[in-house]
């Protein structure tokens, strides 16, 4: 319901201070008397300002002579008029401004200042006449009737014949209201009822909430870990496993060799099944029986499932057998290596830097890193997902000689969307068709009818031969990332990239991952990729070996955190 304050609010500035108008006319008027009144205050104020015979004291003139006609038309129309006598107000005041108007084109040179002109006074006088006209004559002709008040009238007639043929409806509905009162009350007891009985369910379900997030927390803290295991081959070829803290500490390791990698895993992975609710047994061994059975591996357990497990000590803090030396090359560039007490150089930047600031950061990161990061191993081909320096995520497929074979091409918002692109290449990579849409005389390759995508070999604008997968429904999934010198060439890219995509697997990593891959003369390298996809680190020479490979990480791992950084 509408307050009154509120009512008048709504009626505008006239009816809250004045009081309700009777007609529009009435307001009307009321604002053409202080416009009136504003007008001949400025007129005077003007006169006074003002020198004689200037354009400025004529303007003063006319605003003086606009007041009375407003004044009075603003009077006359808050009367009861018909609209006979409303209209020759209006005309009134239209001619009084066009005398005055007539007054400001003349003055000051065509005024004479005795007699003044006789035609422009006529017509003033014509116009206060008309005004007056409407206001003293025209209501003595006609009859004082409101024609609004008429129109109230009848709506206010219609308005009681309607309410006094529902009021018999309304004596009815007040009895079945008086019927559903009862009804609400019965309810609203019901509803007491069970407003209790919820309350007491709601206490119920906020203890047992209570308990699932206690629970859920002890989950958590379970499931939280600062370590990883690593899965490596030892010197003797044989695989192993080794569960490693970040910050470089081996926390336990598998104390003997695997005949394969599967057996391997199977015992890292009965290690992680059963670790975690296994109590505690002291046994009190002899020094010399423990010594014993420590230099006897014994036979490999068939099921691989409960490998014998080393505890160092974690208490002690890792030692580095390395330093770190940070030197300017012959082109001025600042690097870094990672050098052993026996001499060997175990790892280096792999790029130079500009300052010597530069190269501090890049070791800086290294150290970051290098004691959480993964092995990746690829073979042959693997899908890489990053993140590049626009923060998009972007895919790219890795060959183990370090070549990029294709690249997503455009960037991802999100690690989904760029997986979710990744396996859409390696689901149509390898039945699609080659075309050559620059070249009409060209031969493509055929699909085999299943792959919803085509590869096309094009020749940029650098005279460089370049390939792009594109999908049916006209997105480009995949393209070569880089020129070629030939078609044979960018052809032969394509062939490479048909053969490693349906079978690559997508690496996970986090923050940093080792890639060890074989270069192109078929010896063993390592390099430390953050998941920007910037190289941190390199092995900076080949080994003959995986395993080699392998150790010279585990070497970089151990020594990399801990190793102090001298100058050259």
């Amino acid at each position: 319901m509408v307050r009154d304050d509120q009512a008048n609010q709504e009626g505008g500035l006239y009816e809250r201070r004045i009081g309700t108008p009777k007609t529009a006319d009435e307001v009307n008027g009321y604002w053409l008397f202080g416009f009136g009144v504003l007008l001949g205050l400025v007129g005077v104020a003007l006169f006074l300002l003002t020198e004689r015979g200037t354009t400025a004291r004529g303007i003063g003139y006319a605003l003086a002579a606009l007041a009375p006609p407003f004044i009075m038309l603003g009077a006359v129309i808050r009367f009861p008029l018909r609209r006979t006598g409303t209209s020759l107000g209006y005309l009134g005041i239209a001619v009084s401004v066009l005398a005055v108007v007539w007054f400001v084109n003349i003055f000051p040179d065509g005024w004479s200042t005795t007699t003044g002109e006789t035609t422009i006074i006529a017509v003033y006088s014509v116009g206060l006449f008309l005004i007056g006209l409407a206001g003293t004559v025209v209501p003595l002709l006609s009859d004082p009737v409101y024609e609004d008040y008429e129109r109230m009238r009848g709506e206010t007639a219609a308005a009681t014949a309607t309410a006094e043929e529902t009021s018999g409806e309304l004596d009815a509905t007040r009895e079945e209201l008086e019927t559903t009162r009862e009804e609400l009350a019965a309810t609203e007891s019901e509803l007491e009822t069970a407003r209790e009985e919820r309350s007491e369910t709601k206490s119920e379900l906020e203890a047992a909430r209570e308990a699932a997030t206690a629970a859920e927390a002890a989950a958590a803290s379970l499931r939280e870990s600062k370590a990883r295991f690593e899965l490596f081959e030892d010197a003797s070829g044989k695989p192993r496993w080794r569960l490693r803290h970040r910050n470089g500490n081996v926390i336990a390791a598998s104390g003997q060799g695997y005949s394969s990698r599967g057996k391997a895993q199977q015992g890292l992975h009965s290690v992680r099944r059963n670790a975690l609710g296994a109590g505690l047994l002291r046994i009190e061994t002899p020094v010399e029986e423990a010594e014993a059975v420590a230099d006897d591996d014994g036979p490999e357990p068939e099921d691989a499932a409960e490998p014998d497990v080393a505890i160092p000590d974690e208490s002690a803090a890792p030692e580095s057998r390395a330093t770190f030396e940070l030197f300017a090359d012959n082109a001025d560039e600042w690097r870094f290596r990672l050098r052993h007490d026996n001499g060997n150089v175990v790892g280096d930047s792999g790029e130079g830097y500009a300052s010597k600031s530069n190269a501090k950061r890049a070791l800086a990161k290294l150290r970051d890193h290098v004691a959480a990061a993964d092995y990746l191993r690829i073979d042959p081909a693997a899908f890489e997902v990053f993140r590049d320096a626009a923060g998009e995520y972007r895919w790219r497929l890795v060959h183990e000689n370090g070549n990029i074979l294709a690249d997503s091409g455009e960037g991802y918002a999100s690690r989904q969307k760029a997986r979710q692109g990744l396996d859409s290449v390696r689901s149509n990579a390898g039945g699609a068709g080659l075309a050559f849409p620059d070249d009409e005389g060209a031969e493509g390759r055929a699909g085999d009818g299943e792959s919803k995508a085509t590869f096309e070999a094009y020749e940029d604008r650098g005279g460089s031969w370049r390939w792009r997968l594109r999908h049916d429904n006209g997105n480009i999934i995949a393209d070569s990332g880089e020129g070629y010198a030939s078609k044979s060439n960018a052809t032969d890219a394509v062939e490479r990239v048909s053969e490693y995509a349906p079978d690559a697997n997508a690496l996970a990593a986090g923050s940093a991952a080792f890639e060890i891959y074989e270069d192109a003369a078929e010896e063993w390298r390592w390099r430390l990729r953050h998941r920007n996809g910037n190289v941190l680190a390199d092995s900076g020479e080949g080994y003959a070996s995986r395993s080699n490979a392998v150790e010279a990480v585990t070497r970089v791992k151990a020594n990399a955190p801990g190793a102090e950084t001298v100058e050259k």
